[in-house]
């Protein structure tokens, strides 16, 4: 196991504090820079009263089936890396990059070849000479395109300082924008940031990790304390979790509700992990309902949201928890973004759409090659100056280990993009016009979605700390995407979740979301009415965000025939899953979803009112790990 007292930090590493109450304070030439309040201040003046976190759902895949790249296969790649370490294309302008240490990023990191690109590395291929900075600090990245932005808006073609592009989690992007533009905006109006790609995503590193019980039994975690790098990528997988299974969230980290999940601010992801192997306690005024009612309680660490190496140290310092939600099931949550200068990419176009190619060739070599990804793991160690090659190398993938109560737990988990993966990822089409300006549905990608959700999220439980986020046309530019594409002759096929047959003799998964759908259909039929529609849309919408099988169980009230109520039922579970398999046919295969029906035998409530009956007849979803 590898511990250190400095944090490790990526996809999601700086708490939304910094993000949006860590303002700059531009002066003229440099821009000077200054945090003036580094912590969330006093939780009940910034937070939203305690409910049930909003549905989160994403875009499938399949969502894009018209603009997804086609499965045609890839063009390798070239794997062997550089051997020297030699500077390359050093005629070529500099540009600086800031990112979190982070295994989304090999691709990246093997395309450049060392902090700066090497000789005969896939950037000085395409004449970018790119040097990378670890930069565990988000107010820094926001300083550091500030800078380059002061003195593009004073005239000059390039900027000597600051950074051009910083590299952060997506999920985390809206509020990062809602922080910097107006800021950006202030020195250079033409500057704001944009993403213009992605080279990779956490896919299961970034996790909630709780008692059991939680697991099998959601409702169990009210009164729940929860330790957590609050506002942010974690902190957004237990509030997806909390949001497919009806449990109340309790935003003011300074105050105890016993129906809800609590909260324990910790300074870093590290930190996170230690309250809990630690068992951090403290003591907390009680409330009901947003009220305080007199009452202290002391109340102790018993969960946690973290990501790898913190997950390592949690099963290897204490145990005694699962995870209860990951990146792993919301695959779609958290994708690194690479963000720049508008005016900049504007301005050097020849080199983002360079950045691009090598950043996705990169991803493809990772992806197809073990010589490729040893040499990441290796540049991962250089770059972030933390661990060895070894370490990197072993959590890329999700692996089994034991924690220290002899348990199994999961550990680590990342995936780097290729070209396809970025095209799928924001909704472009591969064949789009050589300038650039071709067809984008950006509106209705996967990114967009998980820009929005999670941007709304926050704005749920902050609004006098975050009261909106910008429009996401305003802050991604999927010209440079679309370019690489149309100049591209071969860019394959986007990874997507593959499936088998459910096999009902297998052990039973455990859930990862749980909840009733109050669907109408014609009397006696499995035929939708025009009420369902939303519903419908708001079940895909949660259900996509995952790559989970499903569990589709009709149910009916207390009328009629208990077994021809059994089979309205199963008809009726069986109308749900054509819905979403005919909606998205690549995401939602039959292989997926399995269908029961149940009829009267489950019911929610007694059947001894209309009222009641009609809460009755509902179709349950449920959606375990796969």
């Amino acid at each position: 196991m590898y511990t250190t007292n400095a944090p490790v930090r990526r996809g999601g590493p700086t708490p939304l504090a910094k993000l949006v109450i860590g303002a700059l304070l531009l002066t003229a030439a440099g821009a000077s820079i200054r945090q003036f309040a580094p912590r969330w201040l006093g939780g009940t003046r910034a937070a939203s009263p305690a409910t049930v976190p909003p549905v989160i759902g994403l875009p499938s895949t399949s969502a894009q089936a018209t603009t997804a790249p086609s499965r045609v296969a890839t063009a390798p790649v070239a794997v062997a890396p550089p051997t020297s370490d030699r500077p390359g294309c050093i005629d070529a302008p500099e540009v600086r990059m800031l990112l979190w240490a982070w295994n989304a990023q090999q691709g990246l990191l093997y395309a450049t070849g060392g902090p700066r690109a090497v000789d005969g590395s896939l950037m000085c291929a395409h004449d970018v000479n790119l040097t990378l900075t670890r930069q565990d600090s988000v107010e820094q990245m926001q300083a550091a395109l500030v800078q380059c932005a002061t003195e593009l808006g004073a005239g000059r073609a390039d900027c000597a300082h600051g950074a051009h592009y910083v590299a952060i989690m997506g999920d985390g992007a809206a509020a990062f924008f809602a922080a910097v533009n107006p800021l950006l905006a202030r020195v250079c109006p033409d500057c704001t940031a944009e993403i213009i790609g992605s080279s990779g995503y956490s896919r299961g590193e970034d996790k909630f990790m709780g008692p059991a019980a939680w697991r099998q039994r959601p409702s169990a975690a009210a009164g729940g304390v929860v330790a957590g790098y609050l506002r942010d990528g974690d902190w957004n997988i237990a509030m997806k979790w909390a949001g497919d299974n009806g449990v109340c969230n309790n935003p003011d980290e300074t105050t105890y509700d016993r129906g809800c999940l609590n909260w324990v601010a910790a300074s870093d992801y590290l930190d996170a992990a230690s309250k809990y192997v630690t068992g951090y306690c403290d003591e907390r005024p009680v409330v009901s309902a947003g009220r305080r009612t007199g009452e202290t309680a002391r109340v102790c660490v018993d969960a946690t949201v973290t990501w790898t190496p913190g997950d390592v140290n949690v099963a290897h310092g204490r145990g005694g928890v699962v995870t209860i939600a990951s990146t792993r099931d919301y695959v779609y949550q958290m994708p690194q973004v690479v963000i720049g200068l508008h005016r900049w990419n504007q301005q050097h176009r020849a080199q983002v759409v360079g950045l691009l190619a090598a950043m996705t060739d990169g991803g493809q070599a990772v992806k197809q090659s073990a010589v490729a990804r040893a040499r990441a793991a290796e540049l991962s160690a250089q770059i972030y100056g933390e661990a060895d090659a070894a370490y990197w190398a072993r959590y890329f993938d999700v692996v089994t280990e034991r924690d220290a109560t002899g348990a199994t737990v999961e550990l680590g988990g990342s995936a780097v993009s290729n070209l396809a993966d970025n095209l799928h990822l924001f909704g472009v089409t591969a064949g789009a016009a050589r300038d650039g300006a071709g067809p984008s549905h950006l509106a209705d990608s996967i990114y967009a979605a998980t820009y929005q959700v999670f941007g709304a999220l926050v704005v749920h439980y902050y609004p006098s700390l975050v009261p909106r986020v910008p429009p996401v046309a305003s802050v991604v530019d999927t010209s440079y995407l679309a370019e690489l594409a149309a100049r591209t002759p071969t860019v394959g096929a986007a990874e997507l979740p593959t499936y088998v047959a459910i096999d009902p003799a297998a052990p039973v998964a455990p859930a990862v979301g749980h909840r009733s759908w109050q669907l109408t259909f014609a009397a006696g039929s499995a035929r939708f009415t025009p009420a369902a529609s939303a519903v419908l849309d708001e079940l895909y919408r949660q259900a996509v965000v995952t790559d989970a099988v499903l569990e589709i169980i009709g149910h009916t009230d207390d009328r009629g025939d208990a077994e021809a109520n059994r089979e309205l039922a199963r008809r009726r579970a069986l109308a749900v899953k054509s819905y979403l398999v005919e909606r998205a046919p690549l995401d939602f295969t039959t292989d997926r979803i399995s269908v029961v029906g149940r009829g009267e035998d489950a019911p929610l409530v007694a059947n001894d009112s209309a009222a009641h009956r009609a809460l009755n007849r509902r179709v349950e979803v449920v959606m375990r790990a796969h």
